[in-house]
């Protein structure tokens, strides 16, 4: 992924592009010269953020043009935020209703969501106009390839009419584009095959939405020169197609509405966009450097959460050893061993592996080991909705294990905040030697936002709890001997002095061998609870958002930050006044949660299943009646359904 430091927008420049020209004595030019500046200055846009739509078949390339045109605007400083939606079909048939990918993405300042519709929709072909034509705001513009919308394409994606348009009751501003017939002609000497020509459509429609929002070429073709280093005729294809949609777009400027994106003043620094997969497995790398012990990830490759893995094998260079394992019970068992060998070990898995790994994970709580688990969440159950997003496996990771086997429990808020938690998981594992659930999730994981790439010193130095040399020395260390925390000594594979066997079996509390008193594993079993408890004073309070003289607070966890957080700034402007506090600790809650509960008469809980977070809170404050919002449709929330239905519980 390339970085850019952020600069100047080139604003400016635009202005000047649009700007009625002037004669050197003061006077107008002719009003038949001016027509068309005229029409070009009416036609402009400014926004504070716009949202564009890609769509197309899975094979059109709509998420790697998606991405550069995220990533480029990032670099100029814009907010970002992306919804990739993909179809649940491996190999859906061409041109079918069911083989439609999509990626949405928000730019500009204030950006929280990749939006609940978009300004400008592409459509490459006709099954994608007749799914994605609905996420359209009114006013719109819609860009077609229309050399997609024969009389075959239109029956595979089952319209009635030889008119798609008029059939779908579309009223935007529609721009036929001959983008296949374009890419073909700009290739036409290159020397590659039909089909690989074919294959850079999706860039051609890049230039073309490039040209649309001033987004400066070089970044775009940095992009593609990264990708395609390997392959430098496919680049120099790829190339030449993007400026041929540029200047196509330059061709047909005075029929066709641009748009200018307002851009906040960014922090000094080095920016890029980045997913959650890929800030997950970047923020493992920085507590491993942190702890000073070796990071080991040992996973089986399961949608949505595979990105993670990839990510990891790459970075051998930073001492990350990355294993594809067998099967979901060998990943999280490798990462086990790992773990006692002294490695800073994470498996990464989606909920139907989380099952899975259920035994291991209680072995990890026996033994008081180290290990993040990573759950990127979809929609279920069993094989479910392997591409969707839900916030469906809370009460997995809260209690799905046999016994009594607490274990730590956070969930990143946005894509970005991939990255911190990922590092305070591992932070909380080794400082309070537990397993640790991270509950991302497929809207977050695979979304992107832009991203302020920090630097070491911003994150602190994880405290891992080293055998006292003491000890050794005096030759009374035993492996259940504790910090004040109560997390057990973590003493590194052959270290002298300190060789040990742990199992599966109950254990005494000093010397970690087997017994099976009675009184003692109830011991045991408050003693494993209690550290878990302790974690609450290691972990940064609830922090309150809104109108602070609201009586509503609206609650939400995990990835339905971004659209919590803009339904409430629009229920407020709205002169409805609602506060918001958003969880990213779970198990165990803030320290402060009662305390910030009991200053409001009404509370909402917000979330992506039936309700798990609400009845988890239910559980500790009984005497609150918990009012809620559900969906588990495999979509996030539109900030419009919050808005209404948090209105309508405000009346009720």
């Amino acid at each position: 992924m390339q970085c850019f430091p952020v600069r100047d927008v080139g604003i400016s420049k635009y202005f000047r592009n649009f700007a009625s020209p002037r004669r050197n004595d003061g006077g107008s030019i002719p009003t038949t010269l001016n027509q068309s500046f005229v029409m070009e200055k009416t036609n402009v846009k400014t926004l504070e953020k716009v949202v564009v739509r890609f769509s197309g078949d899975s094979g059109d390339g709509m998420q790697l043009a998606g991405n550069i045109f995220t990533n480029v605007s990032a670099g100029l400083g814009n907010q970002v935020s992306t919804f990739p939606d993909y179809p649940a079909e491996i190999r859906a048939p061409q041109g079918s209703l069911s083989g439609v990918s999509g990626f949405q993405v928000s730019v500009g300042t204030g950006v929280h969501t990749p939006g609940d519709a978009c300004d400008v929709l592409i459509a490459m072909n006709a099954a994608a106009l007749k799914t994605n034509h609905r996420f359209l705001k009114p006013g719109g513009v819609i860009i077609v390839d229309i050399d997609s919308f024969k009389e075959s394409d239109l029956k595979k994606a089952q319209y009635i009419t030889d008119n798609p348009i008029a059939e779908l009751g579309i009223k935007a501003q529609v721009v036929d584009v001959p983008v296949t017939s374009m890419t073909k002609a700009a290739l036409a000497d290159s020397g590659l095959d039909n089909k690989s020509i074919l294959k850079c459509r999706n860039i051609f429609a890049l230039g073309l939405v490039c040209w649309l929002f001033d987004r400066p070429l070089e970044s775009a073709l940095r992009h593609l020169r990264n990708k395609f280093a390997k392959k430098p005729a496919v680049y120099e294809a790829n190339a030449k197609v993007l400026q041929a949609g540029y200047d196509y777009g330059h061709n047909i400027h005075a029929s066709v509405a641009t748009y200018r994106i307002e851009t906040d003043e960014p922090l000094p620094g080095v920016y890029t966009d980045i997913n959650g997969n890929t800030a997950t497995a970047w923020g493992l790398i920085m507590a491993s450097e942190k702890c000073g012990r070796p990071l080991f990830l040992g996973s089986y490759p399961i949608t949505p959460a595979t990105d993670i893995l990839h990510e990891l094998a790459k970075r051998k260079d930073l001492g990350v050893k990355a294993c594809q394992m067998e099967d979901e019970i060998a990943g999280v068992c490798s990462a086990i061993g790992a773990a006692f060998a002294g490695n800073l070990a994470v498996t990464s898995t989606s909920g139907p592996g989380l099952a899975l790994k259920s035994e291991g994970i209680g072995l990890a709580v026996m033994a008081e080991l180290p290990l993040v688990v990573i759950d990127v969440q979809r929609g279920g159950p069993s094989t479910g909705l392997p591409t969707k997003t839900e916030q469906t496996d809370l009460m997995q990771a809260l209690y799905g294990r046999n016994g009594e086997s607490p274990v730590a429990v956070v969930a990143p808020a946005s894509p970005t905040d991939c990255f911190t938690m990922a590092f305070e998981a591992c932070r909380i594992a080794v400082e309070h030697m537990t397993p640790v659930i991270l509950l991302s999730d497929a809207f977050i994981g695979n979304g992107a936002s832009a991203w302020r790439v920090p630097s070491a010193d911003e994150y602190p130095e994880i405290k891992t709890p080293e055998v006292p040399a003491e000890l050794i020395a005096e030759g009374s260390w035993r492996p259940y001997l504790r910090t004040e925390s109560l997390a057990r000594f973590w003493p590194k594979a052959g270290t002298e002095g300190a060789q040990h066997r742990l199992g599966g079996l109950e254990k005494d509390p000093a010397t970690g061998a087997i017994s099976t008193d009675a009184v003692n594993h109830e011991k045991m079993v408050g003693l494993r609870r209690e550290k878990i408890a302790r974690i609450a004073t290691d972990i940064p309070g609830l922090e309150v958002l809104g109108n602070p003289s609201a009586d509503t607070l609206l609650v939400g966890w995990g990835g339905t930050y971004g659209h919590l957080r803009t339904a409430v700034d629009e229920l407020n402007a709205a002169g409805r006044p609602v506060a918001f506090t958003h969880f990213r600790y779970i198990n165990p809650l803030p320290a402060n949660t009662a305390e910030v509960f009991a200053r409001y008469r009404r509370i909402i809980v917000a979330e992506l299943n039936t309700g798990m977070f609400a009845d988890y809170l239910q559980s500790r404050f009984p005497n609150i009646n918990f009012l809620r919002i559900n969906k588990i449709q495999g979509q996030p929330f539109a900030v419009s359904e919050l808005v209404g239905r948090t209105a309508k519980l405000m009346e009720e």
